[in-house]
């Protein structure tokens, strides 16, 4: 029998622990079929891709590009919603400094920094890195992603590097020591710092909204 149900695509290089991504779709879309995959033939066929992905840049690029990612996503943009999470947000860049400086899939302009060794808040205060926890993230943009979910609403974020990118793709920024992107849309793709599926009411909120989001502005 056909299954005519959204297809929804979470790719499994190898990094991150991809369960809790799935059971957070399957929650705000339980009509659609969740599927985890290693195979980028699937991205083809989804309606929908989920690009997340947690910790060292360099592995994470050498398995992307091992499983053949690097051309299956950049493919899949061109012709469908995409939503990258955390280190997958930081693999769409031109490159990163972690690692000595990784060559990333230069898919969105900007770089990936580290925080430095002596983060401090405005007033002085130390800050640890990574920075680990919930913050507030400001919508710069109005764009449906957002639907919902109030402004400078807090996000889990995890994470020693930071994204900084062009102006024009920016739609959400974070403060911690330095202001950086916590939100990149372009065309098909939305990308975010933060773990949505970490992040309860207003991360299940963001995930209805990518099931529901038909892709451009």
């Amino acid at each position: 029998m056909t299954d005519f149900r959204d297809r929804i695509a979470v790719i499994d290089y190898g990094m991150g622990n991809l369960h809790s991504a799935a059971k957070a779709l399957e929650h705000v879309a339980p009509d659609a079929r969740v599927i985890i995959t290693d195979d980028p033939k699937e991205l083809e066929r989804a309606d929908r891709v989920v690009f997340p992905g947690v910790g060292a840049i360099r592995d994470c690029m050498a398995e992307i590009r091992r499983a053949g990612f690097d051309v299956a996503v950049a493919k899949a943009i061109k012709e469908k919603p995409v939503l990258a999470i955390c280190v997958g947000m930081q693999a769409l860049m031109a490159s990163s400094d972690e690692n000595d400086g990784v060559d990333c899939l230069d898919i969105l302009p900007g770089q990936v920094e580290y925080f430095g060794d002596d983060l401090v808040e405005r007033d002085g205060t130390r800050l640890k890195v990574p920075h680990m926890g919930w913050n507030k993230v400001h919508q710069t943009v109005d764009h449906p992603m957002w639907q919902d979910i109030p402004q400078d609403t807090r996000f889990y974020f995890v994470h020693s590097y930071c994204v900084s990118a062009a102006d024009d793709i920016v739609v959400g920024t974070c403060e911690y020591g330095r202001t950086f992107a916590a939100a990149l849309h372009r065309d098909n793709l939305f990308a975010v710092q933060f773990h949505p599926e970490k992040s309860h009411t207003a991360g299940l909120q963001l995930l209805k909204n990518f099931v529901n989001w038909k892709g451009g502005n």
